[in-house]
């Protein structure tokens, strides 16, 4: 099963848009990264560039808004994200525990869906293209 974690990290929103954590703290998060890697559980990972340099596109009525960040409404963002393969949700759980995440930062763990979860007669023929993209690894 592949698992999506997201980092929320604490105080890193639009208030720090261009802070980057110390130095040492960047080390330990390399040093977990390469445990992950060597373990054979991480797929991708990514920082994210903060809102301010980001945008939503909002839609409605069949019609698309872009709105450039900041966003004044988001309580949370996203700073970045991990995938990983486990064997389960609490073997994911485990490998997110592990992350040397700072005082408030929070980490969720979500599930990603594969073609598998859904039976066969509720999915319309699928492109050769879509099944690589929504592969069973």
């Amino acid at each position: 099963m592949r698992f999506l974690m997201l980092m929320i990290p604490q105080g890193q929103g639009e208030a720090a848009p261009s802070a980057l954590p110390p130095a040492e703290m960047i080390a330990a998060m390399m040093r977990y990264n390469e445990e992950l890697a060597k373990s054979g559980a991480l797929l991708s990972l990514d920082g994210l560039h903060p809102p301010s340099s980001g945008a939503r596109v909002k839609f409605t009525g069949g019609r698309p808004t872009v709105t450039d960040g900041p966003f004044a409404e988001a309580k949370e963002t996203i700073g970045g994200y991990w995938i990983i393969r486990a064997a389960s949700r609490e073997e994911a759980i485990a490998l997110a525990t592990r992350c040397p995440a700072q005082d408030g930062d929070v980490i969720e763990v979500r599930q990603i869906q594969e073609l598998s979860d859904f039976p066969p007669q509720e999915l319309p023929p699928i492109s050769d293209a879509l099944k690589r993209v929504g592969r069973d690894d």
